[in-house]
């Protein structure tokens, strides 16, 4: 039986295979050059914002500048890995509906059906694959700035908190019939 094309999403990365888990992972999400105008002409300097992960819940991200693309990015991933925090994660999504915001970034989450994929754009994308998240919706809703929207979306994922953090917090047992009544009335 002969195969047709590739579809257009195995086309993006034909290469792409899950990374194991545990193993740092690190994304570049946006590089930007700036112009200087000086007497000799122009000078260009370079940022980088990057996303690193280990693919099983802790996911940081870092923004480095320099003269060179390769130092800018060798200072982001020094900063995204220093800036890696542990989020709550429900088998492979996320545990409940979450927006984040940070400046004008607003990004909501939703938690998927096993299988869906992870349906989200740009930063929202690297930031959720890093942390290891395979089923999720996201949709960003407010400014389109790559620093904004994955800063959002970290801020997003801290909001997570699984449902038995939950229950210990309000001091009660999950067995308990209380706390399905309890979970179902919030």
């Amino acid at each position: 039986m002969a195969q047709g094309p590739p579809s257009r999403r195995d086309s993006r990365n034909p290469d792409r295979t899950p990374a194991a888990k545990g193993d740092t992972t690190e994304k570049v999400v946006f590089i930007n050059r700036c112009a200087k105008v000086v007497k000799g002409g122009r000078r260009f300097s370079f940022s980088a914002l990057i996303v690193a992960g280990d693919h099983d819940g802790k996911v940081g991200y870092g923004f480095g500048k320099a003269n060179e693309v390769s130092e800018a990015i060798r200072k982001a991933s020094e900063a995204a890995r220093k800036s890696m925090v542990k989020v709550s994660l429900h088998e492979n999504t996320i545990p409940h509906e979450t927006i984040g915001e940070f400046g004008g970034g607003r990004v909501l989450l939703r938690p998927a059906s096993p299988g869906t994929g992870v349906i989200a754009g740009g930063g929202v994308r690297a930031v959720v694959e890093a942390a290891g998240i395979r089923d999720v919706l996201a949709k960003s809703l407010g400014s389109s700035n790559h620093a904004n929207v994955v800063k959002a979306t970290m801020a997003a994922l801290r909001a997570l908190r699984r449902r038995d953090e939950i229950l210990q917090v309000r001091g009660i047992k999950a067995g308990d019939g209380k706390a399905d009544q309890h979970v179902a009335s919030s």
